[in-house]
């Protein structure tokens, strides 16, 4: 059982399907449990498309309905025999030590070997909620973050490729005097490097849970409540002529982001994918700061598609449908009719966890 945490946008999915093309092709099965407050999650789908067993546990985190997250896992195993699951929590979700990894070696010890709890984290995230730049994150959201640090066997340091070698010591520097004693890694999920190495150490027989934080559920939930949460899918018609998919994903993005700035709301990750008999389209945007990131596998033009929208945004959950309902419309035009199949909008509500084991589990 390999559970990697960490805060929104920091890479999790790239790196985790990363992973599991590297263990297919040595020869492992794999299955992946996926979360998150509200169905239609862009991860599950995108995995699900690729070809992995797919287990989602929706409607709740995994450590706040953990009867839900096992009996995914025995899902798993009961029709797909995995060698390896990766689980991929909520990416608000914190205290999984004491929630998720001390429950399963106490109940479950016969059944899953759990692998160290890996935390991924954006070095620009890191810096901000190290003191090292500023950062327009709500402090409670930056608090969560922080909290996954706390808790982690091991620390991923991921898109080391976008940093020089003197960022590299300078953050492993300060990862070491915030969070002794937890391994440091240096990775790319985009470009591979370093995926072989942490995913080696990781499934070599070290177990996990070995640290448990502190957490002030308070502020946890106020950390998650500050966020609006959307989860949408919609049915794309092209009027007129056939369209590219994937620049209309761009316009989208563009225009979300263009909008959470003039509203002073910053980013936790907006995410989007794009299906059509031409291919895939996928898209990220992680912060008020970045531009969005695009992975075009499409073809060509077509008329038909189905975009997926996952948004998390420090705003009002109204407000946020109204911003991306204003965002489909303003890219869409006369030229392309959108249909809504589902939308859901929400604020977390507390975490309030089936188990909370407070000491390690040896």
């Amino acid at each position: 059982m390999l559970i990697v945490g960490g805060f929104l946008g920091a890479g999790k999915t790239t790196l985790l399907a990363e992973a599991a093309g590297r263990l297919v092709r040595q020869g492992r099965r794999v299955g992946f449990i996926t979360n998150d407050q509200a169905p239609n999650l862009v991860d599950t789908r995108l995995l699900a498309t690729q070809g992995y067993p797919v287990e989602e546990v929706a409607g709740s985190c995994f450590c706040c309905n953990f009867d839900g997250f096992t009996q995914s896992a025995a899902a798993l195993i009961d029709h797909a025999q995995p060698d390896v699951i990766i689980a991929e929590p909520v990416g608000s979700c914190t205290d999984l030590s004491a929630t998720i990894l001390q429950p399963l070696k106490k109940q479950y010890a016969e059944r899953f070997e759990v692998s160290p709890l890996s935390v991924l984290v954006d070095p620009a995230r890191l810096r901000q909620i190290l003191g090292k730049a500023e950062g327009t994150l709500h402090p409670d959201a930056a608090y969560i973050c922080y909290q996954q640090l706390e808790e982690a066997d091991v620390v991923v340091v991921n898109k080391a490729d976008l940093l020089t070698e003197q960022e590299v010591a300078e953050l492993k520097s300060l990862l070491l005097v915030h969070f002794p004693g937890r391994e440091v890694w240096f990775i790319s999920a985009k470009t591979g490097d370093g995926v072989d190495e942490w995913l080696e150490a990781m499934l070599t027989g070290k177990r996990g849970g070995s640290h448990i934080a502190d957490v002030d559920y308070d502020r946890y939930a106020n950390g998650e409540a500050v966020l609006g949460w959307l989860n949408g899918s919609f049915r794309l018609t092209a009027v007129a002529k056939p369209v590219l998919w994937a620049e209309f994903g761009r316009d989208f993005l563009q225009l979300c982001r263009q909008e959470c700035i003039r509203r002073s709301a910053e980013i936790g990750h907006v995410k989007l994918m794009i299906e059509a008999d031409t291919g895939v389209c996928l898209g990220n945007l992680t912060s008020t700061g970045t531009e969005p990131v695009l992975r075009n596998r499409m073809s060509g033009r077509s008329t038909q598609a189905r975009l997926v929208i996952n948004a998390r945004v420090e705003t009002t959950p109204d407000t946020l449908e109204n911003l991306v309902r204003e965002a489909l419309e303003q890219v869409a035009g006369p030229d392309i009719d959108v249909t809504t199949e589902d939308l859901r909008v929400l604020s977390p509500g507390r975490p309030t966890p089936t188990h909370r084991i407070l000491t390690v589990v040896e």
